[in-house]
């Protein structure tokens, strides 16, 4: 899976520390998120669906070896 949190995180001209502010979590999460270290939950995962204005497929896409 990769995801777009950075380019969805730079067109609202967030830095990963406003942006972990505004969901809750570290920025460390959010740099992992970005670096595909970590896959977020759910919860995470609709928390930045909801904050971006975009469905969770539009973040986050599966590869075809997922």
């Amino acid at each position: 899976m990769h995801n777009r949190l950075k380019i969805e995180r730079a067109e609202f001209n967030l830095t990963q520390e406003q942006l972990s502010k505004r969901i809750g979590v570290s920025r460390q999460t959010i740099n992992s998120i970005e670096k595909n270290r970590y896959v977020p939950s759910t919860i995470l995962a609709l928390k930045l669906s909801e904050l971006f204005g975009k469905s969770v497929n539009e973040i986050f896409i599966l590869d075809e070896t997922d």
